[in-house]
């Protein structure tokens, strides 16, 4: 239940940023559940392994519960990466933004210039 209210907070916070660029809403909002999703996976298996690893009968004596210590941490990990990739993405977008104002300023004589020669 928690994973859902992560997942859905993630799709919103990454809609948000492609709205406010321009970009495409529910691009973003998939790239975020792919991040969060992912990275919840590679963290659990590489947990998963590491135990194997350290405790040949890790898979026998495994007691599944749903809500564990390693989840929480799990989750603050994914929320982590979600936020990590969100900054970068927004500075990314930030310098294009930048770079697509200073080019079109470049050009406002450029079609003046091209008629006198």
């Amino acid at each position: 239940m928690m994973s859902i209210i992560i997942l859905v907070g993630a799709y919103r916070y990454y809609a948000g940023l492609a709205e406010r660029f321009g970009k495409t809403k529910w691009y973003f909002g998939l790239l975020a559940i792919g991040i969060y999703l992912g990275f919840q996976i590679f963290f659990l298996v590489t947990y998963d392994i590491l135990m194997v690893f350290s405790n040949p009968n890790y898979l026998n004596e495994n007691n599944y519960s749903g809500f564990s210590g390693i989840n929480i941490i799990s989750w603050l990990f994914a929320i982590g990466a979600v936020y990590g990739v969100y900054k970068i993405l927004e500075n990314k977008f930030k310098k294009e933004v930048s770079k697509s104002q200073v080019w079109e300023i470049e050009e406002l004589g450029a079609e003046e210039k091209k008629n006198i020669l």
